[in-house]
């Protein structure tokens, strides 16, 4: 069961609650765009985009590359984080200045504090038709920090459930420079993305890209 939340009403205030410890903060992230799309390109030269391979062999339709002192991957072994990328040995791209600083003005600008400070940021790139199944974010070793989403590109709809896989699924529409932050009481909320609608964006071209800000060590 889904349910629509939120239009994309210009006139919609900026900060919109979608739980007692998670917001969405419309246009948040629009003015660091350009030094966003730059980390992202370096990140990508740092360890090129890949789809990975689930625990039970199957591939990801997202592709992903990481910057931070640690990577998100995922393989036959399982969903971890590790300092190197598991293809080239090498160490991810280093979190760029603006990725953090957005990061912590967003979560305190959500109310969840402004001492977050990531050290992962694992980056997704959509494709039109391309989705991402419901799931929590629970890999991290502190679960008591926040997750800051950052969304680039296409527009795409938010998937945001309960606390149980079964519960029922709000739709939130995301646009370019839209950012999620949620912790708390909803930090092991489901969620996850539709699929992709056909387009191009001016910035990214036909995909959309997700930064995500974790605290994973």
């Amino acid at each position: 069961m889904t349910d629509d939340l939120f239009s994309n009403d210009p006139q919609a205030p900026q900060a919109l609650p979608l739980g007692r410890h998670a917001t969405l903060l419309r246009g948040f992230a629009l003015t660091a765009v350009p030094a966003l799309l730059k980390g992202v390109d370096r990140a990508a030269a740092a360890a090129p985009w890949r789809h990975m391979e689930t625990p039970g062999g199957r591939r990801m339709g997202v592709a992903t590359t990481n910057a931070g002192a640690l990577g998100w991957v995922s393989d036959r072994r399982g969903y971890r984080y590790q300092a190197t990328d598991p293809l080239s040995g090498a160490a991810w791209s280093p979190l760029p200045a603006a990725f953090a600083a957005l990061a912590t003005a967003a979560a305190a600008e959500a109310g969840l504090g402004g001492g977050f400070v990531p050290d992962a940021c694992p980056i997704n790139r959509y494709t039109p038709g391309i989705r991402l199944s419901l799931h929590q974010d629970r890999d991290e070793q502190d679960l008591g920090a926040p997750i800051v989403s950052v969304s680039l590109g296409l527009p795409a709809t938010f998937l945001w459930g309960g606390h149980a896989r079964g519960d029922a699924v709000q739709r939130v529409p995301l646009a370019h420079g839209d950012v999620v932050v949620w912790g708390g009481e909803d930090r092991l909320r489901f969620h996850g993305v539709a699929p992709v609608a056909e387009g191009t964006h001016a910035l990214t071209g036909p995909c959309r890209i997700n930064l995500t800000f974790r605290k994973a060590g």
